[in-house]
């Protein structure tokens, strides 16, 4: 007898209804991991994938002893949305373009203690130089103005440093520690080329290498400046020579020399990323010049500030939590630059969103504008103190030619790094903030220079 055996496909199989559903789940699941799983703060910078044999470097660049704590009290952050997302372009692009830019420009010219700049409705800045200083200072020839471009002392570089720097010719990242103030940081997120492109610098005084040494990150002949070069992880650390820094007394604007003057420091550098110690990069800063300064065509790229939009709320929030103790004296710089022209920020000074930015991080293209630039802000602040969120607009809106700055948002800054708090002292000192606070004196607006800056921004001029 022969038996027939009918198959039929599962009854699973028949239902259209589930394939489709079955379908749609491979679909939508790889991109449900993605959103769910990665750093929403990620999303604010747009990535490309990286080209074959360009892949992030996953290697930690340096292991911290376990007492370090290079990775304690990072601030939080609040924002969670983007609203000017940035595109970063293909990774070994944007290494050729910076490249490709750095052999293209023409050699630097020497650098000169002095740089002229087209002078606009008036011929100084402000500075609470002597009368007889400001006469050295500002030299006026032909509608020109003569400003000295930085200090005048030596910075104390060992000379094998010193000739290292000579030779960064492309992208300078650099940053200091000063007074043991923060951590050691290692950079995030690394494309495969950057440590071979890129110089990683930075700038420690004798107080932070015996703090290194006692950790054990640097060894004995480190800790007494053996000679040799000095890395930890990606950065070249450079002791700048006990008993030679031209301000003793201020640590902070000893920092400020590395923070403002690197085309001097690197005179034969095109770029430079400029990051406070207590921030630790997480975006490759190949990738940062080329988004946040390339792309935009501008001479120096830096986030706006979080909550103050005009100086003199900066000046404000500087005085209220002693940022700087001498508050007469904060009173007195504002009023100087209220009485030779500053504005509260309007619509009137776009592009530039806001009168204060966040210098934690500066990206600048080094050429004549944003050199000026920063000789300019420099000298203001060797006149009256070291935060540079109070001069900046002041120095921006006076001088002639207008540099180009871009102003990015704020929420991109907090996606291209982690901040960290300070280390605490125990004496509450550190950073070059004096420790005794000098109140200012309570007198009315009526009749200081700053008294139509402060209607305006309140919206109650007649104006």
């Amino acid at each position: 007898m022969v038996g027939w055996v009918r198959v039929r496909s599962p009854p699973v199989a028949e239902s259209k209804l589930l394939c489709v559903s079955l379908l749609y789940l491979l679909t939508t699941l790889p991109l449900a991991l993605y959103v769910s799983l990665s750093d929403p703060g990620r999303r604010c910078l747009r990535l490309r994938l990286l080209p074959f044999g360009s892949t992030v470097t996953k290697t930690a660049l340096f292991e911290y002893p376990p007492g370090y704590g290079e990775h304690k009290h990072a601030l939080p952050v609040q924002r969670a949305r983007c609203s000017s997302p940035v595109a970063f372009a293909d990774y070994k692009t944007a290494v050729e373009e910076i490249n490709g830019l750095c052999r293209n420009l023409s050699a630097s010219p020497s650098v000169s203690p002095v740089l002229r700049y087209q002078s606009g409705r008036r011929n100084t800045f402000a500075g609470n130089f002597s009368t007889q200083k400001r006469r050295l200072f500002f030299k006026h020839t032909d509608n020109k103005v003569e400003v000295p471009c930085g200090f005048f002392k030596e910075f104390p570089i060992p000379e094998a440093d010193r000739l290292a720097m000579e030779k960064c010719r492309g992208v300078v990242v650099a940053s200091a520690i000063l007074n043991d103030y923060d951590k050691i940081r290692q950079p995030r997120g690394l494309g495969a080329e950057t440590l071979a492109t890129a110089c990683f610098f930075m700038f420690i005084d004798d107080a932070t290498r015996r703090a290194l040494a006692s950790h054990g990150i640097l060894t004995a002949q480190d800790a007494h400046g053996g000679g040799a070069a000095t890395f930890v992880g990606a950065w070249r650390v450079v002791t700048l020579r006990s008993g030679e820094l031209p301000y003793e007394n201020n640590p902070a604007m000893n920092g400020v020399i590395a923070k403002h003057l690197l085309h001097r420091l690197f005179p034969n550098a095109r770029f430079s990323v400029w990051v406070d110690a207590k921030m630790q990069l997480t975006a490759d800063p190949m990738l940062l010049v080329h988004a946040l300064l390339v792309d935009k065509g501008v001479d120096v790229a830096v986030s706006r500030h979080p909550f103050n939009l005009h100086a003199m709320e900066e000046a404000v929030a500087t005085a209220r939590w002693r940022k700087w103790g001498d508050v007469e004296a904060i009173r007195a710089q504002m009023e100087t630059y209220c009485a030779h022209g500053l504005q509260p920020w309007s619509p009137n000074k776009l592009p530039y969103p806001s009168d204060v930015p966040d210098t934690a991080i500066i990206i600048r293209r080094h050429g004549l504008a944003s050199d000026l630039f920063s000789c300019l802000l420099f000298n203001e602040l060797e006149a009256f103190n070291p935060r540079d969120q109070l001069a900046f607009a002041y120095v921006r809106d006076q001088m002639r030619p207008k540099v180009s700055i871009n102003m990015f948002e704020v929420e991109v800054f907090e996606h291209i790094a982690v901040e960290y708090r300070h280390n605490l002292k125990s004496d509450g000192g550190g950073g070059g903030k004096q420790k005794v606070t000098r109140m200012a004196s309570s007198r009315d607006i009526a009749g200081s220079t700053c008294e139509r800056y402060l209607l305006k921004m309140w919206g109650e001029s007649p104006e």
